[in-house]
């Protein structure tokens, strides 16, 4: 099935692609004399959602825009229950104040302004539900505020500093760590989207049935390594903080540029896939004030595990 040989092919130059450009870029920062603690967080939370970033505007530009969507929508749903339920079943997670009361609420905060924006035809009752560009460009401003956000506490992420190089380049290796990084995000991302719709076509499945399955997952892969090499660690708070980040800047910064690039038709049948991303982040809320307080155990990481295949069952069947 030569489609699924491309399209994980498209995943590996993508992912190694972003690997090489949060190199270059992280390289260039600190010749900048920019802090270790402003640059690694930037990492953890903008680095693993370069994938997603490559293959929905990708998708965006040649109008895939099933694809787009159920990327988003279901690498956020994999980011909290698949790869926090397998973090958290390698170490319990414990995180700080800040993630509980400020990061899970944005998180929860950006799921319901998208099923607001994205309800045209429910909300309004217009004949279809778009995210336009006017929407575009308020996921974005949200965006900003989130970013303003992160550069106020990247100091008090512990660890972060952790996942920088600790040499220096010169700046014609930096400039070839980027070019090469933005070329394997284009080849990459192109390849992704190409072998997903053939692959949708062949297995006659809907483009965002692709998108929320395997197109998310395939994404998702940065977060996942990430996450699980911090739980190995016991570094809970990057574990958490990026799964949180990501989900954020998923939400507010690609399918804002995604939808300002070409807006996006939101199928009625999204709203399930929105609701389970509601539900994750109210989840993890919850579970942070059960038992030891701020701390996902083991067994809730299994629970999330069992909703996580639950979920994918019922969108393969539907």
């Amino acid at each position: 099935m030569w489609q699924a040989v491309l399209m994980l092919g498209g995943f590996v130059i993508v992912i190694k692609g972003a690997s090489l450009l949060v190199d270059g870029a992280s390289f260039l920062a600190k010749k900048l004399s920019v802090s270790d603690l402003v640059i690694g967080p930037t990492v953890v939370a903008f680095g693993t959602s370069l994938p997603e970033l490559s293959v929905n505007v990708f998708a965006s530009i040649k109008g895939n825009t099933g694809i787009a969507i159920g990327n988003i929508l279901g690498s956020n749903i994999a980011n909290i229950f698949l790869i926090l339920g397998i973090s958290g079943l390698i170490y319990p997670l414990i995180v700080t104040k800040g993630t509980v009361w400020k990061e899970i609420p944005l998180s929860l905060l950006a799921a319901v302004v998208l099923g607001v924006l994205a309800n045209d035809k429910l909300i309004d009752n217009a004949e279809s539900s778009v995210l336009s560009r006017i929407d575009g460009l308020v996921l974005l401003s949200f965006f900003i505020i989130f970013l303003c956000y992160s550069f106020t506490v990247a100091g008090r992420i512990k660890g972060s500093e952790d996942l920088l190089p600790a040499k220096e380049l010169t700046i014609g290796k930096i400039i070839a760590l980027v070019v090469l990084g933005l070329a394997g995000l284009i080849l990459g991302g192109n390849l992704v989207v190409g072998g997903a719709v053939r692959l949708a076509d062949l297995l006659g499945m809907s483009q965002s049935t692709i998108g929320l399955t395997v197109v998310a997952v395939g994404t998702s892969l940065p977060e996942l390594a990430t996450s699980v090499v911090a739980a190995y660690k016991k570094n809970s708070e990057i574990a958490v903080g990026n799964v949180i980040g990501s989900n954020i800047f998923n939400v507010f910064f690609i399918l804002g540029v995604s939808s300002v690039i070409r807006p996006l038709t939101f199928q009625p049948r999204n709203n399930f896939d929105i609701s389970v991303m509601v539900l994750a982040s109210i989840l993890l809320f919850i579970f942070m004030f059960t038992g030891k307080k701020r701390k996902l155990d083991r067994w809730e990481a299994a629970l999330f595990l069992v909703l996580y295949a639950g979920y994918i069952f019922f969108v393969i069947k539907s």
